[in-house]
């Protein structure tokens, strides 16, 4: 049986899919099925690596997080990929 559990590259994925066009913390929350608590964490590093932008109360994919989005998903498409060798595109 495959494991249902998304690692922290994959949680980061989605909250950049999601802020791609803008999005409060509510919203990235229910759309990358996450808890308040956890999405402190995940907004704090993608911010401090520049994947994602904050103004006001919106989050923004930067140009830098939608081109690492774009590399994830062309690394990740092939499932053989280990989770470490995602990683390396960071």
């Amino acid at each position: 049986m495959k494991n249902l559990r998304r690692n922290d590259l994959d949680i980061c994925a989605d909250i950049l899919r999601v802020t791609r066009s803008g999005a409060k913390k509510t919203h990235i929350v229910y759309k990358a099925n996450l808890n308040f608590s956890m999405i402190k964490g995940y907004l704090g590093r993608l911010i401090g690596k520049g994947l994602l932008a904050h103004q006001g109360d919106h989050y923004t994919a930067t140009d830098r997080g939608i081109s690492w989005l774009s590399r994830y998903d062309d690394l990740a498409y092939d499932s053989a990929m280990s989770p470490e060798a995602v990683a390396f595109i960071v």
